[in-house]
């Protein structure tokens, strides 16, 4: 049996090395790596970890690395089930039969996808870090094993980078439009036209080119396969219509505010047996899938920002319009969304605040300087109401903070109103997705 896994392991490893890398579209994210630990890139199903590899495989190569230098297996190939009994020892052992002269001598850049599927991992990954002259590439998601979880596994030796689906500068790439800003006025009509199309197709990969009806039916496949296998099946969940109901619930309600209680509350007023302790767990398992998000209030207080509402978002604007009625989002909730993707793609940590007047901003974050920033999100401000509701939450935020310039992202206004307390900054959403929000 051992002769006969060493000989599909090298005909897989020969067969990598030889095969047409596909790419996709270039992503910006751009993981650095650190000798004797690991990269491991986190991220939802479907958003392009696999295509990731590549591109850095492509990378390395273009730098000069030989081929016959990369390693990489997918360890969701079928033809592997039997590798768990045997052990990933199996994977160099195969390799340094094709290449003896290499071992010790020559770096190695090993890439594991689907890591999870095979028994003792951990342990193995850890030892090639400190013994074998190489660097490790790790991706996994499954009902087993979330990626998150692989990057907790690793704790103390691996370097974790998230992935997301693609973001507007990506999805501009992809269409070959370039996406600097300022724009030439040509570029900037091209801009705007596709952020239309962005809007409806969101940053999954695979439903970019694809027409309304496949894109919807695609999207609410990846939200049973994350329903039934990152949460269902994986924690062993004895009631999984809860789950299914309160996700639902959380979609439909997408940027605004939730308590455990209320949420707990209306699962029991559907006939569910779940107790607060258990909502709480299925919404700190969706997070851990990178599915849906929750934004706490800001507070110089852990307490105090954890007792209050929370806000939920989803990691793909148009994943919720293809899944849920539509009746409680609106533009303005799915705009809100989006800009809160934005931040959380450059910065860990997004809140919400409220003023002493209990007033709410929608966003508040910290750059990488330690500078708070402010911002509200709003369709439009040609309400004269709607324009004094904003403007004011954002003026006494901005006072209470000291805070001299803050923002409004709107669908398509452009605008710098003077407030008491600085500026506020009127832009539209295609301009803010394209913009760095932390240097």
């Amino acid at each position: 049996m051992s002769l006969t896994m060493l000989s599909l392991l090298k005909e897989i490893i020969l067969d990598a090395q030889a095969g047409d890398l596909f790419t996709g579209t270039l992503r910006t994210l751009t993981a650095e790596g650190k000798d004797k630990k690991a990269t491991v890139l986190i991220g939802v199903r479907r958003c392009g970890k696999s295509t990731w590899l590549n591109q850095e495989i492509a990378r390395l190569i273009s730098s000069g690395v030989k081929r016959e230098n990369i390693l990489y297996i997918n360890f969701f190939d079928d033809r592997l089930a039997g590798l768990s009994a045997e052990g990933p020892d199996k994977v160099l052992e195969a390799y340094y039969m094709l290449y003896p002269e290499k071992k010790n001598k020559e770096k190695i850049f090993c890439f594991f996808d689907e890591i999870q599927m095979i028994r003792g991992w951990e342990s193995f990954i850890d030892r090639i870090l400190r013994t074998e002259k190489c660097s490790v590439y790790l991706t996994g998601s499954s009902a087993n094993l979330l990626s998150k979880e692989i990057a907790t596994h690793m704790r103390g030796r691996a370097l974790s980078w998230e992935l997301f689906p693609f973001s507007f500068e990506e999805f501009l790439s992809q269409k070959g439009i370039a996406a600097t800003w300022p724009a030439t006025s040509r570029n900037r009509l091209l801009i705007r036209k596709s952020f239309d199309d962005y809007y409806e197709t969101g940053g999954f990969p695979e439903v970019i080119e694809t027409g309304r009806q496949i894109r919807v039916k695609i999207h609410q496949e990846y939200l049973s396969s994350i329903l039934f296998r990152d949460l269902i099946e994986r924690y062993d969940i004895s009631h999984p219509r809860a789950v299914v109901d309160l996700v639902r619930r959380m979609m439909e309600n997408a940027g605004s505010l939730y308590t455990l209680n209320a949420l707990t509350g209306y699962l029991q007023s559907l006939g569910h047996k779940a107790p607060k302790n258990s909502v709480a767990d299925y919404l700190a398992w969706a997070e851990d899938a990178y599915f849906l998000f929750t934004v706490k209030m800001y507070s110089a207080s852990y307490g105090k920002s954890n007792v209050n509402p929370k806000k939920i978002y989803c990691i793909d604007h148009a994943l919720l319009q293809s899944v849920t009625s539509g009746i409680l989002i609106n533009r303005g909730h799915l705009l809100e969304n989006m800009v809160f993707i934005a931040l959380r793609r450059q910065v860990a940590s997004v809140y919400y605040y409220r003023t002493a007047a209990k007033q709410e901003v929608d966003f508040i974050f910290k750059d990488l300087h330690g500078k708070p920033h402010l911002i509200q999100v709003c369709e439009t401000l040609v309400n004269p109401q709607t324009r004094q509701r904003e403007t004011a939450s954002l003026q006494n935020a901005m006072m209470e903070l000291g805070i001299s310039r803050s923002m409004i992202v709107t669908l398509d206004e452009t605008e710098e109103i003077p407030v008491p307390a600085g500026t506020i900054e009127v832009i539209p959403i295609w301009q803010f997705l394209l913009s760095s929000l932390t240097v």
